[in-house]
């Protein structure tokens, strides 16, 4: 095998591994509502996220062009690969870390954290900061207002419509509808956090010479991220469900109902529409507690929302400053 050949294969097997570790880092995002107000059983709702994002992910070319042609210029031949390598490296890094301390952390920014750090110290390398403001950094603040305004809006609607609704039938009939809410999750998820990962293999087939675009996506590409991501989703990330459906409010089906309308509501618009790579944990967050403030403000944890918005924070730089470290020791090797 020729060396560009074994970084190529050395890159794609490192984004399988991001893919699975989003998996399980970000199921929460698609099923912690359901499995706290038992709606669905645990292991039903990671088999809906699972089939869910696998199905999403064939929706996501217009995100995964933007992650693969959109954020960083790398230096030619193998020593890019190795950049790529290595800011992957930073974002799996991250995400466990998050993952073993319960945040629920964007796995999206630490990927582009990651690109960001490694790039900063390859030669030629450049970083297109312009870009980074406008696809990454302005929805990364963004999405997070949207998701706590519209959840707050969604849930006074829904309080007005079913306030002469009888308690136990409108908690049973949410429960069903959650169902259908939570699937539009999955699929959200899907089309942003697959996409990414089919970037970055995108990314590594252009820079290694494999292919002529910087934009084409393979058939087996899709496949393989979407079936990767699918199988992190359902070995579940426990942790992080237990933050999101229990510790920032206590969720009601209607209250679960509303965030995961909202929150899928974001996602498609900025897959479909915008083509914007957003963080679907900052998203269905956001949303949660903004359901969460119609109760009455005192009833979100905002202690333990404010230890997630200060992981939100630092994880772009987290993951940057892991990549940079990971890139001076793999830079040898490429």
């Amino acid at each position: 095998m020729t060396p560009e050949l074994i970084a190529v294969l050395a890159v794609i097997a490192v984004a399988m591994a991001f893919d699975y570790t989003n998996g399980f880092h970000d199921a929460a995002n698609a099923i912690a509502t359901s499995i706290s107000t038992r709606a669905l059983t645990p292991r039903i709702a990671l088999a809906l996220a699972a089939v869910g994002n696998f199905v999403g992910a064939h929706f996501g070319a217009g995100v995964a062009k933007t992650v693969g042609d959109g954020l960083v210029t790398l230096p030619t031949g193998v020593e890019s690969l190795g950049v790529v390598f290595a800011g992957v490296l930073g974002a799996i890094a991250w995400n466990l870390i998050t993952w073993y301390f319960g945040l629920p952390s964007s796995s999206s920014h630490a990927l582009f954290g990651g690109l960001v750090g490694a790039t900063l110290f390859a030669a030629d390398g450049i970083v297109q900061w312009g870009n980074i403001v406008e696809k990454v950094l302005l929805p990364m603040v963004l999405s997070p207002v949207v998701g706590l305004v519209l959840g707050f809006l969604v849930m006074l609607a829904i309080m007005w419509l079913f306030r002469k609704g009888q308690p136990g039938k409108l908690s049973r009939g949410f429960r069903w509808a959650q169902t259908v809410s939570a699937a539009a999750m999955s699929v959200g998820h899907g089309m942003q956090d697959a996409a990414k990962t089919m970037g970055i293999i995108v990314l590594a087939l252009y820079t290694g010479g494999f292919q002529d675009s910087k934009t084409h996506i393979p058939g087996w590409v899709f496949w393989t991220s979407a079936a990767m991501l699918a199988a992190g989703t359902y070995a579940g990330g426990w942790r992080i469900i237990r933050t999101l459906g229990r510790k920032i409010i206590d969720l009601g089906p209607a209250e679960g109902f509303a965030a995961e309308t909202v929150a899928s509501a974001v996602l498609y618009f900025n897959a479909l529409v915008l083509k914007a790579p957003i963080s679907t944990t900052h998203t269905i967050t956001s949303a949660i507690m903004g359901v969460g403030a119609t109760k009455r403000l005192s009833a979100v944890r905002w202690n333990v929302a404010g230890n997630i918005v200060i992981a939100w924070i630092i994880t772009f730089p987290a993951a940057a400053a892991i990549a940079c470290l990971a890139y001076l020791l793999v830079r040898p090797l490429f």
